[in-house]
């Protein structure tokens, strides 16, 4: 299961940017998982949270989108999802294009909580008389 390395893989990107920023929080990683990177995304978020639970980044959360696969055509140019493996250009009836998504895996976000200033002193709310 690959996806554990994976998932480790993101946590270490994730404490690596949080010690360049002290005080935040990190709430949120966002990662994108194209279908043809062999990678599980059901697996990977499994794996993330049994990585997470009980670690100093609990309660970080896991996004994943997931990337069809699409190929561009040879002849017209055609930008269109290939489905069931059908590689025929629904606009020319070509079989030559190229691949150009489907096999992402990257991480593309953080969302980071910064901390809380105190209120200065003096600057407090205070009661009517």
């Amino acid at each position: 299961m690959h996806e554990l390395s994976i998932a480790n893989s993101i946590l270490e990107a994730v404490r690596a940017e949080a010690a360049r920023r002290p005080g935040v929080r990190v709430a949120k990683v966002g990662v994108r998982v194209g279908e043809l990177s062999g990678v599980e995304p059901d697996a990977l978020s499994f794996s993330f949270e049994a990585l997470v639970r009980g670690s100093d980044l609990e309660p970080l959360a896991l996004e994943v989108e997931t990337c069809p696969r699409r190929q561009r055509c040879c002849e017209c140019g055609c930008l269109f999802r290939v489905v069931d493996f059908n590689l025929v250009c629904p606009d020319c009836g070509s079989t030559e294009s190229r691949c150009v998504s489907g096999d992402e895996l990257e991480m593309v976000y953080l969302e980071i909580e910064e901390p809380q200033a105190a209120p200065a002193p003096g600057t407090g709310l205070r009661g009517a008389a």
